[in-house]
């Protein structure tokens, strides 16, 4: 069994009072406290890890990472003795158990997409499309499923997706995460809406990859201040995500009236960075209009933004600090003025590789190329921003065939099973992001069931290398996945 990272919990605490919290690292070392939608619990407690600073750090070798016969040996074995996986390992029962898990709120964001959801059931109906064509007697006795990415080496092709507001999901949110990715020795994406900061995500993720994704602010020396960050904990790579420009019309959250942002969840990253201090204080300083009468939910609204703000929570409920910082937030969320043209700017201010994501058109495709970008991700977000949008594998194809291998291409948004990632891979995606699925383990079993769910992805990944004929990620090709129905070498 893999070690977990020591975090403890302490127990939630009646009413506010002074809580000093755990010291941190980074520019601005603050205090961070979480909890859940409907009443914050707050957790503490990072591994004793001085955050990495520098050059990038590699990630573990693939031998970290277990076969699928590994896995299923052990998961029989535990059956001989009457315990079944805690984490359920079918896709439908895992998103049905994170379901019973989760609050309303937090299912709506999570598993919520735009409009009419079509796009995110158009994400997984893509797959049905394609279909594995098996080889025989080729000797799959051993495999090597790592392969290399912007001159990185993974011990698979699978990254952890950013996602952001886990709070909501788990107390211990990115930190556990990262812990799981670190037993597995894949790299991270670290969420801009992360729950906890860059600097303490790194010291628990040690020496495992991480890359970090950024929204473009509507400040550039904030935008500039977060990049800094990001290369000082060893980000290998900047991923901009292009496709919210605003949110989409997320109908679950609509419903319920509710933006975890506003109550100061999910913006973790922002409220540990000096640039953002002096933009809340700022905001603080300025007079603000008649307020209505509060109500109970306001009260909570503003229990739940000082508990989630640096410092006391009981000093934050007597500060505007903590109020202002989620309006300050929403304020500079995002950057709807972006233009290719722009991306010279970000270029000049890092040099680690800028992959842009939620590239979903071949025409844009190119246009990355043209603009000297290193790497792309077809995405749609998952769904949640354009309802009706092109599904993600629908728009693999065409993006690779307009790189036409100058630059690597990753996929996200709808894989939810080891061989969903073979076909991504034989459709041409040099690596593919995973989001939900292990969001619903984060719900089910917290870094445990973070760590099922993506082992068991990457278990599955390799039973289907091995029953296909395949002993590496570079013989995962078009000759082994085709259009479903077309004759052979269609």
């Amino acid at each position: 069994m893999l070690n977990a990272v020591p975090m403890t919990v302490p127990p939630q605490s009646a009413a506010p009072g002074p809580d000093p919290g755990p010291a941190q690292t980074g520019p601005d070392p603050l205090t961070r406290r979480l909890g859940s939608d409907s009443g914050p619990a707050e957790a503490e407690g990072v591994a004793d890890v001085a955050p990495p600073t520098g050059a990038a750090l590699p990630a573990p070798a693939a031998t970290s990472l277990p076969t699928g016969r590994d896995v299923q040996t052990e998961i029989y074995r535990a059956g001989a003795y009457g315990r079944r996986p805690r984490v359920p390992v079918a896709s439908a029962a895992l998103e049905q158990a994170a379901a019973e898990a989760m609050s309303p709120r937090a299912w709506a964001y999570v598993a919520g997409s735009a409009g009419q959801e079509r796009t995110a059931r158009a994400n997984l109906d893509a797959f049905g499309r394609w279909e594995i064509v098996p080889r025989m007697l080729r000797d799959v006795s051993s495999r090597d499923m790592s392969t290399a990415v912007l001159g990185q080496q993974l011990a698979a092709p699978i990254l952890f997706a950013p996602i952001g507001a886990l709070e909501m999901v788990d107390p211990k949110a990115d930190l556990a995460v990262a812990a799981a990715a670190r037993d597995l020795g894949l790299p991270m994406v670290i969420s801009t809406q992360a729950s906890w900061p860059m600097e303490q995500t790194a010291a628990v993720l040690g020496a495992c990859g991480r890359w970090y994704q950024l929204y473009w602010p509507g400040d550039d020396r904030l935008c500039e201040s977060l990049v800094r960050r990001a290369e000082a904990i060893g980000a290998s790579a900047l991923v901009l995500t292009l496709d919210t420009d605003y949110l989409g019309w997320r109908v679950r959250d609509l419903d319920l009236g509710w933006l975890p942002f506003a109550h100061g969840m999910g913006i973790a990253q922002y409220t540990s960075d000096p640039v953002f201090a002096e933009l809340v204080r700022a905001q603080a300083a300025e007079p603000r209009p008649p307020q209505p009468r509060p109500t109970l939910a306001a009260l909570g609204t503003l229990l739940r933004q000082a508990r989630h703000y640096p410092g006391s929570t009981w000093a934050n409920l007597r500060s505007p600090l903590a109020r202002s910082a989620p309006e300050t937030f929403i304020r500079l969320f995002s950057r709807p003025s972006l233009r290719w043209q722009d991306l010279q700017w970000l270029r000049s201010r890092t040099s680690v590789p800028l992959v842009l994501k939620g590239i979903q058109s071949p025409d844009d495709a190119r246009l990355a190329v043209e603009h000297g970008v290193d790497a792309v991700v077809v995405s749609n977000h998952g769904g949640r921003q354009v309802d009706g949008a092109v599904a993600s594998l629908d728009a693999l194809p065409g993006v690779v065939s307009a790189i036409d291998g100058r630059i690597p291409v990753l996929f996200d948004s709808g894989i939810r099973s080891g061989a969903d990632v073979f076909i991504a891979l034989g459709l041409g995606a040099s690596a593919v992001l995973v989001g939900r699925p292990w969001v619903y383990g984060l719900a089910v079993a917290g870094q445990e069931g973070v760590r099922e769910v993506m082992r068991n992805l990457v278990a599955e990944l390799d039973l289907t290398m091995a029953l296909t004929g395949c002993t590496s990620i570079a013989e995962i090709t078009g000759e082994v996945v085709r259009r479903r129905g077309a004759a052979p070498g269609d």
